[in-house]
């Protein structure tokens, strides 16, 4: 008697699926979502790291452009050159001292 109830849980359908087909159905979609390589998880990890690299490519795009500007004003004429070297590189002219001031 207990396994003719067995057999007739099973023999039930909801929408058209037995409770068999239903619990396959549902495992399956279980392992697609947070199994496979396209998983929730590694897709919110991903989202995060696309965000940090966008902000990456903003700062150095930015910095580019700083270089960009300083790179035209020292090509531009000796005088920005040489203060440049002087202030950078404690670069000096004949006959002159350099002190270090910190």
């Amino acid at each position: 008697m207990r396994f003719i109830n067995l057999r007739n849980r099973f023999k039930r359908r909801y929408m058209g699926l037995s409770v068999y087909q239903i619990t396959v159905l549902l495992a399956l979609i279980a392992m697609l979502f947070f199994f496979s390589d396209s998983s929730l998880f590694k897709r919110m990890k991903y989202s995060r790291e696309i965000k940090d690299l966008k902000t990456q490519i903003e700062y150095y795009r930015n910095q580019t452009e700083l270089d960009k500007a300083k790179l035209d004003e020292l090509q531009s004429s000796l005088d920005n050159l040489e203060k440049y070297a002087r202030e950078n590189y404690l670069m000096k002219r004949k006959n002159e001292e350099v002190f270090i001031i910190e």
